[in-house]
């Protein structure tokens, strides 16, 4: 009997071996070697350990983690976690590794000073800022030009303004027939309105020394006079129009003048009696137009246009048909309408989209809800602007309010192209 005992327990111990030893389990975490992520135990992930080069089996050896995001510094784009990318800490000259040496970034954007073409994110580039004067790193030292900081960059001939027809022709200037607005200057310039279609005229032969000028829609018949049927004071009209400009910044002033039967030395001295003339910018034929800023900051704000050009030589007084091109007007009906030529040198960038009809050669408002008409007047302008390769410099109409001049022209001044998607309606 004693001497069976000893293979049976051979053979117990044999077979029970395999119960008495688990499956390898470095870190005694009961979780076997072969199906734990974490083998050594050291609260980095296997393939995360190999990845950063560290030993996954040896609990000591650990990655490189600054930030303590569990992104070892070898493999994380941010080692310091102090939001800025490593490669970008080293453009802008700080230490990735240390999260208290952060890049300047005045306008919180996410783009250090030393590179952001924008540093204050006022709109305007930093050496444009720089070379007019303005702290780049000040975004309250700015300029902004109708509205926008962005449009002062825009060339005079890379802009549409929002022009009225007549300006002056309102029952609230004390027009009392073959009105072409029902408001005045007050309300035009508050809507956005900064182009300006005048007729200075003398209001009778016995008055006609410069300090009689007035503004007038006249009657082409013979034996009438020019103003039959009301005038408005021209001086006072200008004054009034300066006044509302200097309270402004950055606005550029256009005016269209019809100047038939007044001398220029009439003209001139209206211009330089209500404030305009100190303003007017004068353009070299054939030479590139400035931008609005540069307009704006020069103190030369205001752009004026003259339909007849005089002998004697007043430059600030530039011949329109010289300078621009305007298409046909006065149209009988919405299909006579084009983007062709009418008066001017069509080479010429900028010019003027008229968009008014008549009816027996008078204004008629009801027309002018038609073509003032938001899409329609928007389509017209998009269509001008494809057909001519420049966008339209100033969109004429009669009856400004009705309709919406303005914002037709607010929405193509946020479109660099014509084949732009339209942006959202005003």
């Amino acid at each position: 009997m004693k001497r069976r005992v000893v293979p049976v327990l051979a053979v117990i111990l044999i077979l029970t071996s395999g119960c008495t030893s688990g499956p390898p389990d470095l870190d005694g975490d009961g979780i076997s070697d072969s199906e734990d992520l974490d083998i050594d135990g050291d609260g980095w992930d296997n393939d995360i350990e190999l990845n950063c080069s560290t030993d996954q089996l040896i609990s000591s050896s650990v990655p490189s983690d600054i930030d303590g995001d569990l992104i070892c510094d070898l493999l994380d784009s941010d080692d310091d976690g102090d939001m800025w990318g490593d490669f970008t800490e080293i453009d802008c000259s700080t230490d990735p590794l240390d999260n208290s040496s952060v890049p300047a970034d005045y306008d919180g954007d996410m783009i250090c000073d030393s590179l952001d073409q924008d540093a204050d994110g006022d709109g305007l580039p930093n050496d444009w800022e720089q070379i007019r004067g303005f702290d780049y790193l000040d975004d309250q030292d700015y300029i902004s030009c109708h509205g926008m900081t962005e449009y002062c960059m825009r060339t005079y001939d890379d802009f549409t303004f929002a022009e009225s027809h007549n300006s002056f022709s309102t029952p609230e200037d004390g027009i009392i027939a073959g009105i072409n607005h029902l408001t005045g200057l007050q309300s035009q310039w508050e809507d956005g309105i900064r182009a300006f279609m005048l007729d200075p005229y003398h209001p009778s032969e016995l008055q006609n020394e410069r300090e009689d000028v007035v503004f007038c829609h006249a009657l082409s018949l013979p034996n009438t006079p020019p103003c039959l049927f009301g005038s408005v004071d021209a001086f006072e009209w200008l004054r009034s129009l300066n006044s509302l400009h200097n309270n402004s910044t950055g606005d550029i002033v256009s005016l269209l003048i019809q100047n038939y039967r007044v001398p220029g030395e009439h003209l001139e001295y209206l211009l330089n009696e209500t404030g305009i003339l100190d303003r007017a910018y004068i353009h070299e034929l054939g030479s590139p137009w400035p931008s609005i800023g540069d307009l704006s900051l020069s103190g030369t704000d205001v752009v004026v246009f003259i339909e007849m050009e005089y002998e004697d030589n007043f430059s600030k007084l530039l011949p329109a048909w010289k300078h621009t091109w305007d298409t046909p007007y006065g149209e009988s009906n919405q299909d006579e309408m084009t983007c062709n030529l009418g008066r001017g040198d069509s080479s010429q960038p900028v010019w003027h989209m008229n968009n008014w009809l008549s009816t027996f050669g008078l204004s008629d408002a009801t027309k002018a809800e038609e073509v003032n008409e938001y899409s329609t007047l928007l389509d017209r302008a998009l269509l001008c602007w494809e057909q001519v390769g420049d966008r339209p410099t100033f969109i004429g109409v009669d009856y400004w309010e009705q309709g919406e001049v303005t914002n037709v022209t607010r929405t193509l001044n946020s479109m660099e192209h014509w084949s732009d998607d339209i942006p959202p309606r005003p």
